[in-house]
């Protein structure tokens, strides 16, 4: 039932683009339709926006997104949907902020059932011999995406039909996606599972014909959803492996660096090409080998994250830890942006763009979107 396999993923063309260079973000931002947004997207081909890489690796805001839905001028009812789906990406992030260390426990009720802490192998080795969920798994692999409903069959299957317990699981999803975001993969699977919210998310066979344009039967979702209380774990699900990666960042030479200068600190998580843009400053991507050992992401999260930094003219790549980077500059001179992984920065720190002023934690969701919709929808 042990020990962690290699698990090499097939080459093929299972490939999902997300440019890198700033002109294709921005025209993929205008892009968006809201209605069929709310039509669809929960379809395998719906009309989702491909923007949460950019969101998550803060090159663009949720901020930023929201003021081109308003641009728009379409009633608040066609645009809704789309403008909450923004507003979860802030209540993760919002939780993070308040909890901290806690999202990585079971942070409102405890998961259980629970077999292991491992992964099932056949959701590591795409073999769950359901059609769709073994594609999304390769596809995953090969490109770094998966769309979102099928990331919830996915947590499914591993959290209530293997009991395997949320977290391993979602390190390993998390270290694949481009759209990685600890806050909204972890609590996602806390959802699912049951431990962030009042109960676990199921979804059978026809379910996920519906949606990801299958016929298949004979599987072990192929059940009504009464027949999932009492269901023991299927035999396919039993084998189960640790979750084990390490990050491998760029061999890249010390910059050289002008102490007394002002120096912007940009991160795996901040991006952003457009903070104090054409101003004279130092500009540096700080890599820190102890966020990576902690929370491993794969070579082509990494090289996304690198290829997204040269939006940003004469970024310096620094691979060490704040301290290290705090001898080379003086203190006084650094500036970055709030976030979790930031905070034993010293200098002057900035706010993240939010879609609104609302802070703090809540509950659920819809506690936080109430607020939330109170203050935008009269902008």
């Amino acid at each position: 039932m042990q020990q962690t396999k290699k698990y090499l993923p097939k080459q093929n063309h299972l490939v999902q683009p997300f440019p890198t260079d700033l002109f294709a973000i921005e025209k993929r931002i205008q892009s968006i339709n809201p209605v069929k947004y709310a039509a669809s997207r929960n379809f395998k081909d719906g009309a989702v926006t491909r923007l949460s890489p950019y969101i998550s690796r803060g090159v663009i805001s949720t901020k930023q997104v929201f003021q081109y839905i308003q641009s728009l001028d379409l009633p608040w009812s066609a645009c809704e949907k789309l403008i909450q789906e923004l507003a979860w990406r802030d209540y993760w992030q919002q939780v993070w902020k308040a909890k901290g260390e806690g999202i990585f426990q079971d942070l409102k009720n405890e998961q259980k059932p629970i077999n292991n802490h491992q992964i099932p192998s056949a959701i590591v080795q795409g073999k769950t011999e359901i059609e769709v969920v073994d594609q999304a798994i390769e596809e995953l692999y090969q490109s770094g995406y998966m769309h979102n409903h099928m990331r919830m069959y996915v947590a499914s299957i591993c959290c209530n039909m293997a009991k395997s317990h949320w977290l391993n699981p979602a390190k390993w999803m998390y270290s694949h996606l481009l759209d990685g975001d600890l806050a909204s993969n972890h609590l996602s699977w806390q959802w699912v599972a049951g431990a962030f919210s009042n109960k676990k998310y199921f979804a059978n066979q026809a379910n996920i014909n519906k949606y990801f344009q299958s016929n298949q039967q004979g599987t072990f979702l192929d059940l009504s959803y009464e027949e999932f209380d009492s269901l023991k774990t299927p035999e396919l699900l039993l084998e189960t492996e640790g979750f084990e990666l390490e990050t491998e960042l760029p061999p890249i030479q010390q910059p050289i660096l002008e102490r007394s200068k002002k120096t912007l600190i940009y991160t795996y998580y901040n991006l952003d090409p457009y903070w104090y843009k054409g101003e004279d400053f130092q500009r540096i991507l700080l890599l820190e080998p102890s966020v990576f050992r902690k929370y491993p992401v794969s070579q082509k999260c990494i090289d996304f994250a690198l290829a997204l930094s040269e939006n940003i003219p004469e970024i310096q790549v620094f691979v060490g830890e704040f301290a290290e980077l705090a001898d080379m500059v003086d203190t006084n001179n650094l500036i970055f942006k709030e976030h979790p992984l930031c905070l034993h920065y010293q200098g002057r720190m900035e706010s993240r763009d939010w879609l609104s002023s609302v802070e703090g934690y809540f509950p659920s969701f819809f506690a936080f979107w109430k607020k939330v919709k109170k203050e935008i929808a009269a902008t």
